[in-house]
């Protein structure tokens, strides 16, 4: 086995781009593994654990470019070197040719007087520092970066807070202003709904589910992860609300959120209670009460946050094509299952898509594990063996050291998934595809072949397998909705229409034999 090391000195690439080359680096001929990113200690450690750290890995500095390959040969790795400079090559040849590029953010402030908003994507070390710099210019500031100590969001929160700027992040990976999608996000139309999501995919599946009941979108504003717990407080959820509110082309706002902390629930609550606007709130796993007792809409579920939506801001529900469930195909489904195949297991690459599939399934099942439950008695000990119903969040730290998120690289979940498929106690296997920007080009025939090995080993065996896809999109995304539908239809998966109702579906099938 060979291992080959390259530092590039004072090279920076953010880490979206390294994530997509380390992607298509992988799919190189010959290549084991590949690993192309900045030398931080964090990196460094994620190497170390995957057996590649060197004395030159050892060396770098947080501003050194490393690119590490290992395969079986020398020359298999001078090959991948040389289709990796490709890569890069080719990265640069997209780039405009009118395209300026500004070394500090100051810089580009005073050159572009009229540009109001600054993406961040730099290693967490510096985010922060780069974040107070664009705020200090007067910029709105999208945060995609992590890795970023919670004392500083709170004190770049508040100074945003101070000078009226939205401070997303950080780890913010989805945003749709001014009718442009921002890091991770779909094409949908412009419209008169306003989002606040601490959620990524969560607010990709809203406002996807908006665009396909006939609505659209006036802003999305995210607020990293973080922004709802006790120590933040919800500053930017709260400033959020606050500019959608006051936005005259916004009609209705939605909130979306992981259940918050109970004192910043009720700090948002109270802040919705103020609102000239109605809202829909849909705080993952939420209690009804307290929303309503502010007055207003709660929705236990995405779709049902989508819906309303929709309805109050104008459309008349009864033109509008909720997807209803295909309760025939249930029966049929559930027939073909025989009693052993009892369980689910979900294989997601959206973290809010797993949570909302989990909590309808702990609507009926007890025995429910996943890597992000909430209950210890219910979070896999080993997250390589799973447990009766098992939900997998797959872009959960636990499963991306070393590898681009699944969102970009959805092979990470081949291996997982024909284990499960071997699994003679599985009924369904559900899995999601997301399209739209940043995400990969085509999720669907990465899949495709252990799909169609699954499907042959089940029968083989006499035993159905029911895999349950959902794809995440609009007819405006790329790549195209339909297509990929179309794919894995023809290889024999039951397409769920909606995140909600896939979590449905996915229940149900396996009712009977619960």
């Amino acid at each position: 086995m060979s291992i080959k090391v390259v530092i590039k000195k004072n090279t920076y690439f953010d880490s979206v781009s390294l994530m997509s080359l380390s992607t298509k680096a992988n799919q190189l001929p010959g290549v084991e593994q590949a690993v192309i990113a900045m030398g931080t200690e964090m990196n460094k450690e994620v190497l170390r654990n995957v057996g590649l750290l060197t004395p030159e890995i050892e060396e770098a500095k947080s501003s050194d470019l490393m690119i590490v390959v290992k395969a079986e040969t020398d020359e298999l790795c001078d090959d991948a070197f040389a289709g990796i400079e490709e890569l890069f090559a080719k990265k640069g040849e997209t780039k405009g040719a009118s395209e300026i590029k500004y070394a500090t953010i100051d810089s580009a402030a005073k050159s572009i007087p009229e540009a109001n908003l600054a993406i961040i994507s730099v290693n967490g070390a510096f985010a922060a520092r780069e974040a107070r710099k664009a705020l200090e210019n007067d910029l709105h500031v999208m945060l995609f970066s992590d890795n970023v100590s919670i004392e500083e969001e709170i004190s770049l929160k508040q100074y945003a807070h101070e000078k009226g700027l939205l401070m997303m992040g950080p780890d913010c990976g989805t945003a749709i202003i001014g009718n442009v999608a921002l890091c991770f996000g779909n094409a949908v139309r412009k419209g008169n709904i306003g989002i606040v999501a601490a959620s990524g995919t969560g607010s990709q599946e809203v406002s996807v589910r908006i665009h396909d009941f006939g609505g659209g979108i006036t802003q999305l504003i995210g607020t990293g992860g973080r922004d709802l717990s006790e120590q933040v407080g919800g500053i930017m959820m709260l400033d959020g609300i606050k500019a959608l509110d006051e936005d005259e082309a916004t009609k209705v706002i939605v909130l979306i959120s992981k259940p918050p902390a109970p004192s910043v629930e009720e700090k948002v609550l109270a802040q919705v209670k103020e609102c000239k606007k109605p809202v829909v709130v849909y705080f993952i796993g939420g209690k009804e009460e307290a929303v309503v007792a502010a007055g207003a809409h709660f929705a236990k579920t995405s779709k049902e946050a989508a819906l309303k939506a929709v309805v109050l801001a104008g459309a008349n529900e009864d033109e509008i094509n909720k997807r209803a469930l295909n309760w025939p195909l249930i029966e049929e489904v559930r027939a073909k299952l025989t009693p052993e195949q009892k369980y689910v297991r979900g294989l997601f690459c959206g973290g809010t898509l797993c949570d909302e599939a989990m909590y309808i399934a702990m609507e009926t099942f007890e025995d429910v594990y996943s890597n992000i439950q909430k209950n210890p008695e219910y979070k896999l000990k080993n997250l390589h063996e799973s447990k009766a119903h098992t939900f997998l969040d797959m872009g959960d730290d636990d499963f991306t050291n070393g590898k681009p998120h699944p969102m970009i690289d959805p092979s990470s979940r081949i291996a997982r998934f024909l284990q499960e498929a071997k699994d003679p106690s599985v009924g369904v296997i559900l899995m999601d595809f997301i399209l739209g920007f940043g995400s990969n080009e085509d999720p669907v025939g990465v899949m495709l072949p252990a799909i169609l090995e699954a499907k042959q080993l089940a029968e083989k065996e006499g035993r159905h397998l029911e895999i349950l896809g959902y794809v995440m999109g609009t007819d405006l995304d790329s790549p195209k909705f339909e297509d990929q539908v179309n794919k894995l239809m023809a290889a024999g998966v039951t397409i769920a229409s909606s995140s909600t109702n896939a979590g449905l579906l996915a229940r149900e099938f396996v009712t009977k034999g619960a």
